[in-house]
């Protein structure tokens, strides 16, 4: 059997890059996730709105869901 790397740029760290870029690293798969703003700024950041319950389950599952509760 052979090992297929696979390199991933995911453009933007909000939540759904942040998730992705989880998700990927839970998966064994390199990925860098770019992002203009600064480190303070993306996670300073309020945000507002609705979730899936489909969302929250995949964020309990990977690991990233403290904040979330």
């Amino acid at each position: 059997m052979s090992v297929v790397r696979t390199q991933v740029a995911i453009i933007g760290a909000g939540p759904p890059g942040l998730l992705l870029g989880q998700l990927l690293y839970r998966a064994g798969i390199d990925a860098v996730i770019l992002e203009q703003r600064t480190p303070e700024y993306v996670l300073g950041r309020i945000r507002a709105g609705v979730l899936e319950q489909g969302t929250i389950h995949v964020m309990e599952l990977a690991g990233v869901s403290t904040r979330l509760h």
